[in-house]
């Protein structure tokens, strides 16, 4: 397998496997405990980026704050769609039912693959979230699932960056809802509360 991991096999086959993604400096074990606040009775399959930045694992290389390698990030979205189906055979479950959950960074690849692949994901959970790519053409993301949690103080991923996402999202027909908190860029109780709703009611 290309990419560190941790898969955990879920109570119920028919529920999303929940992709954990997480941010700058984290790894596979990271998020895990997000993951049952969710949906305890899924699959979860939580990956580390490929990436190092001074020792902190990342999805892909930045230029600066804020500034993408594109070509890296491109690179990057294959390696990980490539992945998962390699761990879709590995594991048995169903490559048509993943539901990523990511945090900054790990959201920004959860937000290019579905920029890439109109199959990759059946829905996503992104966690300050930026537009990862401008000036390509997206694929027709007609049902599929987004949930979009940002801060309206968020120095990392602001504000507008969120918005411009989710326009970009619905014009490929996908289905979005934005959740604001009124802080920066941390993950909250709330907004995984909110997001708990969202899938609750989605999935």
């Amino acid at each position: 397998m290309t990419m560190k991991h941790i898969f955990k096999k879920g109570h119920n086959p028919e529920k999303p496997v929940l992709l954990l993604l997480h941010g700058t400096g984290g790894n596979e074990q990271s998020l895990l405990t997000l993951a049952p606040m969710i949906d305890a009775e899924a699959s979860v399959l939580s990956v580390r980026g490929n990436v190092s930045e001074h020792g902190m694992p990342r999805f892909f290389r930045r230029l600066s704050e804020g500034v993408f390698d594109e070509e890296d990030l491109v690179f990057r979205t294959n390696e990980l769609n490539n992945f998962l189906n390699e761990a879709a055979t590995k594991y048995e479950f169903n490559r048509d039912n993943i539901v990523a959950i990511g945090y900054s960074n790990g959201a920004n690849i959860a937000a290019s693959l579905l920029y890439h692949f109109s199959d990759a994901l059946t829905g996503a959970i992104l966690h300050h979230p930026m537009v990862p790519l401008r000036g390509i053409a997206l694929p027709d993301l007609s049902g599929k699932e987004v949930f979009i949690a940002a801060g309206t103080n968020d120095p990392i991923s602001p504000q507008r960056e969120a918005e411009e996402l989710k326009a970009a999202l619905e014009a490929t027909k996908a289905s979005v809802d934005v959740h604001w908190e009124n802080h920066g860029h941390q993950l909250t109780r709330s907004e995984v509360e909110a997001a708990r709703q969202w899938y609750q009611r989605r999935f």
